[in-house]
This record gives structure tokens, sequence and C-alpha cells, in this order.
């Protein structure tokens, strides 16, 4: 999903984004360290993903304010 995209969305939507990167990223984790992770450029993304996420939720938090 591009950040655009992102943008678009609610907090409660981007929460729950949030949420969804956070467990993919423990499974993503879980299969490094039992050596079932086919490419661990995946974690970075989803790290990546889960900052943008935080940012978007921050910015709409203080334009409400």
């Amino acid at each position: 999903m591009k950040v655009a995209e992102m943008r678009e969305l609610s907090i409660d939507e981007l929460n729950a984004k949030l949420n969804d990167f956070v467990e993919e990223l423990f499974n993503l984790r879980f299969q490094q360290s039992t050596s079932r992770l086919e490419n661990a450029d995946n974690i970075v993304k989803i790290r990546k993903n889960i900052a943008r996420v935080k940012t978007l939720i921050t910015e709409k938090e203080k334009s409400i304010r």
C-alpha cells in the first residue's frame, strides 16, 4: 500500500493496519529464528511500513488538536 493511499485512511483504520504489520513482523521473525525465512528483506519492508503508519497516525493526531 502506498503512502498516498494510507493518508486517506482514518486513525482507526491506520491503527488496524499497524496491528496487521506488527503481527506480520512477529511471524517473519519467528520464521527467521526457525530458519524458514526465504527473503529477509521482508522484515525491513515491514519495519518501514510500521514507521510510516506510526508517522501518519502522529500527523493526524496533531492536525486534530
